[in-house]
């Protein structure tokens, strides 16, 4: 599919996540749409306020550069400029605008505690990397069920792979965690999942699709 077709799919859930209910997510207005393996649902209209939009003008900048590298028609967006305790990833099919998944996600140990503040692409920073990645391949690690992530940038993410930066399911990524801490728990730099949505969420976004990592600061360093 032309570029300029996903951008316009993409722009039109932007639109929709931001402001009202449409129904290319094959809901009707005010009806539930699952997040995946999550327990829980959210309605669009009650969503219209959980993306920033300077994310989304990053991302509308920038994506025309990396799109033509992704083998499939799924991105999964990070915004790291919401607390940990907020589902603050999206996974969305850019063919259809359907939000596959919308869950909570850890960001590395010296990153922030509730609020993500510092990113690194320094080994043994066990800070977060934001900008674009491709996902990679599934293998079995010390974290179980894992997925490998090639960042994109120079400068930003490129040692990604050095770092062993890798999405993985965490037990400290929880509501419980949550409701005992005030926070999630932070991994090492790596995008941590709940345990009981990762087998089937990697299957989703592995080989070859998108993965965005915002915050704010992403503008002043990609420039």
């Amino acid at each position: 599919m032309p570029v300029i077709k996903y951008l316009r799919i993409l722009l039109l859930t932007a639109v929709c996540l931001l402001y009202v209910p449409f129904p290319s997510f094959n809901a009707q207005a005010g009806e539930p749409l699952t997040t995946g393996k999550t327990t829980e649902a959210f309605n669009l209209s009650a969503f219209a306020d959980k993306l920033n939009p300077s994310l989304i003008r990053s991302l509308f900048e920038r994506l025309p550069g990396f799109l033509p590298l992704a083998s499939n028609k799924i991105i999964t967006i990070i915004d790291f400029s919401m607390p940990s305790t907020a589902r603050r990833l999206w996974t969305i099919n850019l063919e259809t605008g359907e939000v596959l998944y919308n869950t909570l996600v850890a960001h590395g140990r010296n990153t922030g505690q509730n609020i993500a503040e510092k990113f690194s692409n320094i080994p043994q920073s066990y800070q977060s990397s934001l900008g674009f990645y491709l996902t990679g391949q599934v293998y079995t690690g010390k974290h179980g069920h894992s997925l490998r992530l090639k960042g994109l940038e120079k400068n930003i993410n490129d040692k990604a792979w050095e770092r062993a930066i890798v999405i993985h399911g965490a037990d400290y990524v929880s509501e419980s965690f949550i409701k005992a801490h005030g926070r999630l728990g932070r991994s090492h730099g790596c995008p941590a999942i709940p345990p009981e949505i990762t087998e089937d969420f990697i299957s989703t976004i592995k080989e070859g699709s998108l993965l965005f990592i915002y915050h704010p600061g992403y503008d002043q360093r990609a420039g």
